[in-house]
């Protein structure tokens, strides 16, 4: 099972800016790419911080103060590595509370932006790639099972499991493995095990049929 990773689903940056750059031309970028944010980078393209929306807004309201992007960054800057899992990425957006990550290689430099919207593309997976995942990868190859009793419906990402399985004690990993799928929101487990009614029936049972 693989999860998509960091370089997957990262903008490929073109855009950052050096510690000196004014006001004006930070916000000219941002209003002609389409971005929020823009990471601020040295003479060695390492980022040092990053200028949002809010960083021009709050300079703007208070007119005191240099206006370069070194004087308005946020910093310290919090990274992402290309090879992380979208969730590594996202318990540290959440544990900074930040909105995006920029993301560096084995030497520091910049060479993409994630951001929260691009963790989104997560959940925009097609149902279909969801449920094959699951049955190639969760049902047959991880946990050796025949996919002739088992029926994966996907909806939106919600992945409702039915059908047997051997034993109780399988249930809990399988529903944990198709949580870890990417794309799945949720998992409703409505599954049945090959040892109910199997049991042979108790004496007092038996006896009630026969009265």
């Amino acid at each position: 099972m693989r999860h998509r990773s960091v370089a997957d689903l990262m903008t490929p940056t073109a855009v950052s800016v050096q510690p000196g750059t004014p006001f004006k031309e930070i916000a000219r970028l941002l209003d002609e790419y389409g971005i929020t944010a823009v990471p601020v980078v040295d003479a060695e393209n390492r980022p040092v911080g990053v200028v949002s929306e809010a960083d021009l807004l709050r300079r703007h309201t208070a007119k005191e103060g240099p206006s370069t992007a070194e004087a308005m960054m946020s910093s310290p800057v919090f990274v992402a590595r290309p090879s992380w899992t979208a969730v590594e990425a996202a318990r540290l957006m959440e544990r900074h509370r930040v909105k995006r990550l920029p993301v560096v290689d084995a030497e520091g430099r910049l060479i993409g932006v994630l951001s929260r919207s691009d963790l989104l593309q997560l959940f925009l997976r097609r149902d279909r790639a969801i449920q094959e995942e699951i049955l190639e990868d969760v049902v047959t190859r991880i946990l050796g099972l025949s996919p002739a009793s088992l029926h994966i419906d996907v909806a939106e990402g919600r992945v409702t499991l039915t059908g047997t399985l051997p034993r109780k004690g399988v249930g809990p990993i399988f529903v944990r493995l198709c949580e870890d799928v990417d794309g799945v929101v949720e998992v409703v487990d409505r599954l049945v095990y090959g040892e109910q009614g199997a049991a042979d029936p108790s004496p007092g049972s038996a006896a009630q049929e026969n009265a």
